[in-house]
């Protein structure tokens, strides 16, 4: 079992930014992949950002250039740095983790999600 729990949303106005974090724990050892998903009412949840254990990173076209995945292995924690916010960036962000190498075993693992809603 792993556990994730989100933090740092907010509301922010057009422009802004903010940082999320996710911070893992439990059965840490077993992840291969940690994500970013985020969820607008009214629309299908999406994947936002993902990152592998070698560093291999993967971008919703709509946020390459800025937001940034990263993660602290040492602390099993991680972050989503979102700059240039934009109103239809607002959603529900969900941090998730998958155990298969090419972050191809359906995220079986979710954390509560943190609101990030950007202001025109």
């Amino acid at each position: 079992q792993v556990q994730l729990v989100e933090s740092g949303g907010g509301s922010v106005q057009a422009g802004g930014s903010l940082r999320l974090s996710c911070a893992a724990s439990g059965y840490t050892y077993m992840i291969n992949c940690m994500g970013w998903f985020r969820q607008a009412p009214g629309k299908e949840r999406e994947g936002v950002a993902h990152i592998q254990n070698d560093g291999r990173t993967s971008y919703l076209d709509s946020v390459k250039g800025r937001f940034t995945i990263s993660q602290d292995n040492a602390k099993n924690t991680l972050y989503l740095r979102m700059d240039s916010l934009k109103p239809e960036d607002t959603a529900m962000y969900y941090c998730a983790v998958d155990l298969k190498l090419y972050c191809d075993g359906g995220w079986p693992y979710w954390g509560q999600g943190t609101q990030v809603t950007v202001s025109s």
